[in-house]
């Protein structure tokens, strides 16, 4: 089973694939794509870029996009469905039998628009735990202000997405609620206790340890490791392995975010001499791929494994769009 052989997801600059970059995706040979609203354009111009993406390194790689509804969404009106943001569906349900019902035929639908255009792989469920101190970029796409909660939705998220044959990648470990700061422009640092953090943060990923994919969180977490971000942190890498127990392959938040010092390059290979299996950038610059790329290398043993368990994992098929959208309107 190929996975390809470079330790990163790489971006593209526009709707369509260039000669540069189809070039240079065929050398480096990443696991995997994601897509951003700069590559949106119609259906039939996304299945056109997935297409020439999977051409470009002879294989089904995996296509990632963050599809979670509301503010975050890459594709939108009129083409694709506008959903309102998750935390607004979880407290208007009524209770959280009937939220998980709806959050899990909401991501059904998500993921069969999905499919349909050769996108196999949602950046989603969020397993931050929200605060009232949240900051506004996070929190509105949370799903509740418990850990209970938010495994629950978290996992309905995730059951819906596979029902419709696409793969969830859980964000953002060992968790992202306590942050008072938008980490695209700043580095925050999490005073909580490790108890605090053992009985609310970790435990929804505790809960959600079993799914295939995840992506880590760009904060300093003090009462652990107060010198660097969990991206970069031996420490939180070991932790997210061990106490919270996930064994799936790990990706890091986008390398660009300004929570990040140094070079790209700088970036990249601490990252990864953390323990992180792959590296994720997302801005479809070419030459700053190419120097993720040389810095992140080819994917370990261990990365290789996991990758493979990826791909085993991802569902050769899924519920249709009616299907999905009739179950939806069922309530």
């Amino acid at each position: 089973m190929s996975v390809g052989r470079g330790a990163a997801i790489f971006g593209c600059a526009g709707a369509e694939l260039l000669d540069a970059e189809r070039a240079f995706f065929r050398e480096a040979d990443p696991f995997g794509f994601i897509l951003f609203a700069r590559n949106i354009e119609s259906p039939e111009q996304v299945s056109r870029l997935t297409s020439s993406l999977r051409e470009a390194v002879g294989r089904e790689a995996p296509i990632l996009v963050d599809q979670e509804g509301g503010r975050v969404q890459r594709l939108r009106a009129p083409h694709w469905r506008e959903w309102e943001p998750p935390l607004d569906t979880v407290l208007a349900a009524g209770s959280l039998e009937a939220a998980a019902r709806q959050m899990r035929r909401r991501m059904a639908v998500i993921g069969a628009e999905l499919r349909a255009v050769g996108i196999d792989a949602d950046c989603a469920p969020v397993g931050d735990v929200a605060r009232p101190d949240t900051h506004p970029f996070l929190r509105n796409r949370c799903y509740g202000t418990d850990p209970e909660t938010v495994a629950r939705i978290g996992r309905a998220v995730a059951d819906g997405l596979l029902e419709a044959g696409v793969l969830p990648v859980m964000k953002h470990l060992p968790g992202h609620g306590l942050s008072h700061l938008d980490t695209h422009l700043d580095l925050p640092t999490v005073d909580a206790s490790l108890e605090e953090l053992r009985a609310v943060d970790f435990a929804p990923f505790r809960a959600l340890n079993d799914l295939p994919m995840a992506m880590t969180a760009h904060l300093v977490f003090a009462a652990l490791d107060p010198g660097r971000p969990a991206t970069q942190s031996p420490v939180m890498i070991d932790l997210i392995r061990k106490e919270i127990g996930f064994q799936g392959l790990l990706m890091t938040d986008d390398l660009n975010m300004q929570a990040l010092q140094g070079t790209l390059a700088e970036r990249t290979a601490r990252s990864i001499a953390a323990g992180c299996d792959i590296a994720l950038h997302c801005k479809g610059d070419l030459a700053e791929m190419q120097a993720v790329a040389a810095a992140a290398g080819e994917m370990t043993d261990a990365a290789t494994s996991r990758a493979r368990a990826v791909i085993a994992a991802r569902p050769s098929a899924g519920v249709s769009l009616a299907a999905a959208l009739e179950a939806l309107a069922d309530g």
